[in-house]
């Protein structure tokens, strides 16, 4: 009897191990259904969005807001980046990955808080002048046991999730146009889906799925015709060319998808946002007037063969940099009585979108923000309402929301148990005119706007000054109602996470708060020293609940502004409940001052090195991520035509501008600084 009973156990046991080597087996990698039952699983976070409806509520509740005050450092590590970082971690099984600034990917264990390996996709440095908004990347997909990610310079790229080791890349862009990649691939049914940027640069916007195994390619969905005397790539750019008009191929024609995604599995729909157009002005790009599609726009496609199944535009024949690229949300609501597939957008343009998902066809859209170029959504059209000066005719008209948008590519978050949207929002306007002269300037570095500021135009003021700050929102889909909002002095935030009844989110002067999620009210802050707006995650490991968050200061606004006293290098937070773990020491910035060097210059020459640094220079070196040039050391203006003509500090991303500026230009470009520092020495002294 002994024995029996010492063999039953034996047995019990034997069957038991087997069936945990068998269930570890199985979820070691993130296969289908992993992906499937994401919005139900509690302890990972597995794609960008966290599931396929990229609503970023995190089940867990742990932490909620009654012991959120507990909240504490548990580790920090410093990533020694100095550029912005916006990517959104991905966490399986206490293993997270993210990207960091030139597409470099790191794999963290969260349990010790150490890096496990990182991957340098090398991206040519020279390639920093070819993005419109700094050397970032918001993230990898994972798959089986593959990482992927898109790099800068346009790559596709499988590595290896335990080792780093690169299993194989792809080209998906012709490398000698302005393409680039900064948004985070997504998995659907076995394919790797990934679009592009450039839209501002003069290229043609895409979307292409590769096999996520072998890497080949499997179908490209293009947003905008190509040029009609040649062969139409599908029956969606034949349609799409009767609303365009004029030579819009020669310039790009725009409405790269570099951002939104979302996929329903029971309907088997892919939902990609698109971008603007290039150059923005509709006058100039279609000047017969159009539609324009699929720019900005939300197209549904068949995962299967990228074939269109409906399209909803959000902006027609856009003229402003209205994208709707921003986070698409996907969500059962209750309206009227009946339960609807509903799709959600907060893009540029101000209106916050519920369509049914099911076909594209428009349920409600209301202003999220003060909205002057539309007066309302047409219900029965879905066509916004244009007020008279929204496309600037013989006037410079003074729009919001500006070109940066309402919302930018900041992430929202949907709660189903609060029922609201938390949008970071943003309020604002600029000045767009139909420029005097316009020449398309073709090399791949210049933004073709079509847009400017005319002296000679009469200006049509509507009163939006001051309207230049953020707002995280919190808004009823269904209602169509902001429930509450915080005031944020900058309009460049972080994106947010919401979690049972908590909302987390960060802001440009480095404090990462948490807000009860019904009301808004701060329940607890941390400050992080340097400007956030990288979106939060939450996920479990070992039965303790975490809160990570990539800190670097960057992005379009952050390269030319600031809201702390100093930048820090980009650190990866992490915090738990009672941990209290010190913040890492940093160096406290040297305060630097204006330059004063002696120049000689003319009026003119000065002016036209104002005109070349607005062009080529302005848009990094405002005093952001990136230094001010005229609080550089004398050693920099002393070495200014090695630096600016050779390419001496192409290393550091500092591009060789050799190819297109003269001795001359660089010179004038060179006292143009110079005399910037003198009269701001002046200013101030006064």
């Amino acid at each position: 009897m002994n024995r029996l009973i010492k063999y039953a156990l034996l047995l019990l046991v034997t069957l038991a191990v087997l069936d945990c080597a068998k269930e570890n087996s199985a979820s070691s990698t993130v296969d289908d259904l992993k992906l499937l039952n994401a919005k139900t699983a509690t302890s990972d976070w597995l794609t960008y969005g966290l599931n396929y409806s990229e609503d970023r509520h995190s089940p867990l509740t742990q932490i909620n807001k009654s012991n959120v005050s507990e909240l504490g450092l548990a580790w920090s590590i410093n990533l020694g980046t100095r550029r912005g970082l916006e990517s959104t971690p991905l966490v399986h099984e206490g293993i997270m990955y993210f990207t960091g600034t030139w597409s470099k990917v790191y794999a963290v264990d969260v349990r010790k808080g150490e890096i496990i390996w990182t991957y340098d996709p090398e991206v040519p440095k020279e390639w920093g002048e070819k993005v419109c908004c700094d050397v970032v990347n918001r993230g990898v997909a994972l798959y089986e046991d593959k990482v992927y990610l898109g790099t800068l310079d346009g790559r596709l790229i499988c590595v290896d999730a335990k080792t780093g080791d690169m299993n194989w890349e792809k080209i998906t862009v012709d490398q000698s146009k302005p393409y680039s990649i900064t948004g985070a691939p997504r998995i659907v049914k076995g394919k790797v889906i990934i679009g592009n940027g450039g839209a501002d640069l003069g290229v043609r916007g895409y979307v292409t799925a590769y096999d996520a195994i072998t890497g080949d390619q499997s179908w490209r969905f293009y947003v905008v015709p190509g040029d009609p005397n040649e062969p139409f790539e599908s029956d969606a750019m034949e349609e799409a060319a009767k609303t365009w008009t004029g030579e819009w191929w020669k310039y790009g024609g725009g409405g790269t998808a570099w951002d939104a995604m979302a996929y329903d599995p029971e309907l088997n729909q892919l939902y990609i946002g698109t971008g603007n157009g290039a150059p923005w002005n509709r006058d100039v790009r279609s000047p017969g007037g159009g539609d324009n599609l699929y720019l900005s726009s939300i197209v549904s496609l068949n995962p299967d063969d990228g074939e269109l199944l409906w399209h909803y535009q959000t902006t027609p024949g856009d003229s402003w940099d209205y994208t709707a690229t921003q986070h698409i949300i996907l969500a059962d609501l209750d309206i009227e009585g009946k339960t609807k597939k509903a799709l959600m957008q907060a893009p540029k343009n101000g209106f916050f979108y519920v369509l049914d998902r099911t076909n594209g066809e428009l349920i409600s859209a209301e202003p999220y923000v003060y909205t002057n170029w539309a007066k309302e959504i047409d219900m029965q059209t879905g066509r916004p309402i244009e007020t008279q000066f929204a496309r600037y005719p013989n006037m410079n008209s003074q729009i919001s929301p500006n070109a940066g948008g309402a919302h930018n590519w900041q992430p929202m978050a949907y709660n189903d148990k609060t029922g609201l949207v938390y949008i970071p929002a943003r309020e604002g306007g600029m000045f767009y005119g139909q420029p005097k002269e316009w020449e398309y300037i073709d090399d791949s570095r210049s933004w073709n706007t079509a847009s400017s500021f005319n002296e000679e135009n009469d200006t049509h003021n509507d009163s939006i000054a001051g309207r230049n700050f953020g707002k995280l929102i919190a808004w009823n889909p269904i209602t169509q109602e902001e429930e509450w909002s915080v005031w944020q002095k900058s309009s460049w935030n972080a994106g947010v996470l919401t979690t049972d009844d908590l909302v987390f989110q960060g802001n440009a002067e480095g404090e990462f708060s948490a807000y009860d999620a019904y009301t808004g009210d701060t329940l607890w802050s941390y400050s992080l020293k340097t400007g956030i707006v990288a979106s939060p995650i939450s996920y479990e490991v070992d039965g303790v609940q975490y809160v990570s968050i990539l800190v670097g200061w960057g992005g379009v606004m952050g390269l030319y502004s600031k809201f702390t006293e100093q930048i820090n290098p980009g650190t990866l937070y992490t915090f738990a409940l009672g941990k209290n773990e010190p913040m890492p020491n940093f160096p406290e910035a040297i305060e630097k001052k204006l330059i004063d060097l002696s120049f000689d210059a003319t009026h003119e020459e000065i002016q036209h090195g104002a005109s070349l640094f607005g062009r080529y220079c302005r848009t990094c070196h405002g005093g952001g991520a990136i230094p001010n040039l005229a609080f550089s050391s004398g050693e920099v203006f002393s070495t200014f035509q090695q630096i600016v003509g050779k390419g001496t500090l192409l290393g550091l991303g500092m591009p060789n501008f050799g190819d297109r500026l003269s001795v001359k230009d660089i010179e004038d470009i060179k006292n143009y600084i110079l005399s910037d520092a003198k009269v701001r020495r002046e200013n101030a002294a006064e």
